[in-house]
């Protein structure tokens, strides 16, 4: 119990310092995963014209991701789904478990509702396909490794879909949330990311973090994007035309 509190506290504390070191310029770490040579040269060519982002390296499967995500220690890893060995779904819930601090952003051709379903239980704070425009990947970067989350359009409807689903299985949570709960879920559905929700509401960022854990626990989701989905089906927050962006 010891060595998991002491591992606990060294990622909490190693994933403060990397949000001290973003917010003093430095730049996004970029993990590329993708069995497609030409595609992942694509993708490293698009994101070196953003300066404040970089590509730390490159893997072709689930399993040399993870061991360049322990090496590397990314912010933001785009990760494909279907690649021969570890495909990226179970690679996204091995690098979920193990580094908290890193997110996923699901990159890949596949539009239909198995994979995007399947991919946010695994943990991905992100599903673009591959034909979004190159401004939209770079700005879902950017707010990845900010703490927020980005979901095609096009595929809101099937997360809508699965969680009107969970709504004849599961009773209803999130009637005892305090106003400052129902706010924070408020301010996560315009896109508000960590840093943005302590300003509004005039907390510390870590307060913000601690609140945003404890919330996603009482309403059983496993993070940001679930959390909104949720509130969204419940009326907790009110239904926007497309899934919020910032």
């Amino acid at each position: 119990m010891n060595g998991a509190r002491s591992e606990q506290s060294r990622t909490s504390d190693g994933q403060a310092e990397r949000e001290r070191e973003m917010g003093n310029g430095r730049r996004i770490r970029v993990l590329i995963v993708d069995d497609h040579d030409l595609f992942r040269e694509g993708l490293r060519q698009l994101i070196e014209t953003d300066p404040a982002i970089e590509v730390v390296g490159e893997a072709a499967n689930g399993q040399d991701a993870l061991k360049m995500v322990a090496e590397l220690q990314p912010d933001v890893v785009l990760m494909d789904i279907n690649m021969p060995g570890m495909d990226g779904i179970r690679a996204t819930e091995a690098i979920v478990q193990q580094y908290r601090h890193v997110h996923v952003l699901m990159l890949t051709m596949y539009d239909d509702e198995e994979y995007v379903l399947h991919a946010i239980r695994a943990g991905a704070r992100s599903y673009l396909v591959k034909n979004s425009k190159p401004e939209e990947l770079l700005r879902a970067i950017h707010v990845a490794a900010e703490g927020g989350a980005t979901i095609d359009p096009d595929l809101a409807p099937i997360l809508m879909r699965e969680y009107q689903r969970l709504l004849t299985k599961a009773p209803t949570r999130g009637q005892d949330l305090s106003d400052r709960e129902l706010t924070m879920l408020r301010l996560l559905a315009q896109g508000y990311n960590n840093r943005q929700i302590a300003d509004a509401l005039n907390l510390a960022e870590s307060t913000v973090k601690n609140n945003l854990s404890a919330l996603f626990q009482k309403l059983g989701v496993r993070d940001r994007t679930q959390a909104v989905i949720y509130a969204i089906s419940h009326g907790l927050v009110p239904r926007p035309t497309d899934v919020p962006r910032r």
